[in-house]
């Protein structure tokens, strides 16, 4: 078996790790195992793990960068694979967004929705749209514009008080 990394080396590092039932499996040889910080106790990082070996070494250009609330560094979240605080968000953005998007698939956090709920959420969304476009048109004196608008609003309003019944 080859080293995911270097693709030469033969795999004498194996490594396994589950998350929320999902298995995540790597391979390493001796020299990237030593290179990525294995060897310490404290070096391995879960960040790294789950975007790519290397990936949390992007969060900034500057290493030294340094939460000026909790004083946690990018050597930090290397090691932990989480921020030290809500401010560390603001000094590591520079390269969040990118380390999210690798982990995430989005860079926007939307939770999760009941099944139940998305049509409604779909519809609450949609409305705030249609809102913001009311009030332009309204601004830029386009009234048959604002009231096709408003009437749209109307009937989405509408489908939102019908809850269907629900069957025993």
């Amino acid at each position: 078996m080859t080293c995911d990394i270097c693709k030469k080396n033969e795999a004498t590092v194996h490594l396994t790790q589950i998350i929320d039932s999902k298995m995540l499996k790597i391979d390493l040889c001796e020299v990237c195992s030593k290179s990525k910080g294995l060897q310490e106790a404290n070096g391995f990082s879960l960040a790294d793990l789950q975007v790519g070996l290397g990936a949390a070494e992007e969060i900034t250009g500057n290493a030294s960068t340094k939460c000026l609330v909790c004083g946690f560094t990018q050597a930090d979240f290397k090691k932990t694979g989480r921020l030290g605080c809500s401010a560390c968000w603001e000094t590591f953005e520079q390269g969040l967004g990118g380390l999210l998007k690798a982990m995430h698939k989005s860079d926007r956090h939307v939770g999760k929705v009941p099944s139940k709920a998305a049509h409604t959420l779909v519809i609450t969304e949609r409305i705030k749209q249609l809102t913001g476009d009311l009030e332009q048109a309204i601004q830029s004196e386009k009234y048959e514009n604002a009231a096709q608008l408003r009437d749209q609003i109307r009937e989405l309003e509408s489908q939102l008080k019908v809850t269907p019944v629900k069957s025993t």
